[in-house]
């Protein structure tokens, strides 16, 4: 794999991630659509100039991609990641999940363990603090795309419309994990980190690991209610797993 110095290159391999997945029929390859969709937008608002400061964004977007990527690589070489994504890659061969339980356990390790140490990383030398607005902008276009990443699932699942006029709850689901958590528990994670000592950094990593890793049970196990309302959805899904990666791909 190239080095990845820039958005683009981020943007570049996972291409090559989608295209792996598209051939292998590989549910990974759900969220590296929705995280490529992502980090478009990102290089379009650093262009606009939506950020405070545009190259550190990027340079962000960078490091908080490559921990991603990284570990995606490792992990189809069978060598170690963190147990965030370890779960998370485990449950991506689990055939009775649905597309959301699949990109929200790719969010909660991403989110809720790689965002926080790639803020605390970047703003090494500096107060974090200074991160914060832009920081902040950053969940703003997570939740510019939720509407966007539903189009795509309504053509997967033909009653989603329907199920979301009755009951908001996966609508709910997705905002909760993608906004909520990382807007407070990813920033709150960053500033703790970012007041470590650098030695300090790999325990307090393995902390925050397990407990983000334990919290896959929220995702593969929601309770009674949302377990039928997603088989009811899987139920309905349309399509091999490379139809979905297309069709979210739009």
């Amino acid at each position: 794999m190239k080095p990845i110095t820039t958005i683009d290159d981020v943007i570049a391999i996972l291409d090559e991630i989608i295209e792996e997945c598209l051939a292998t029929e590989n549910t990974l390859g759900y969220f590296a659509v929705l995280y490529q969709k992502v980090t478009i937008k990102v290089k379009e608002e650093i262009a606009a100039g939506f950020f405070d400061d545009g190259p550190r964004m990027e340079k962000l977007d960078v490091v908080f991609a490559k921990r991603y990527i990284d570990a995606y690589f490792a992990w189809t070489k069978k060598q170690g990641v963190t147990k965030s994504w370890e779960v998370a890659f485990t449950e991506a061969q689990n055939s009775n999940l649905i597309v959301v339980q699949h990109l929200l356990l790719g969010m909660n390790a991403h989110i809720n363990l790689d965002l926080g140490i790639a803020a605390a990383e970047i703003s090494e030398g500096n107060p974090i603090g200074n991160l914060e607005n832009d920081f902040k902008r950053i969940n703003d276009i997570l939740a510019s795309l939720v509407n966007e990443v539903q189009q795509g699932l309504s053509s997967i699942w033909p009653f989603l419309r329907k199920l979301l006029r009755l009951s908001g709850k996966v609508d709910n689901y997705i905002v909760d994990w993608s906004m909520e958590l990382a807007r407070k528990g990813a920033w709150k994670f960053a500033v703790q980190m970012a007041g470590l000592q650098s030695n300090d950094w790999p325990e307090e990593t393995n902390v925050r690991d397990q407990k983000v890793a334990a919290k896959t049970k929220i995702i593969t196990q929601p309770g009674k209610w949302i377990l039928l309302l997603f088989w009811i959805i899987r139920m309905s899904e349309r399509g091999t797993v490379a139809d979905k990666i297309k069709k979210l791909r739009r």
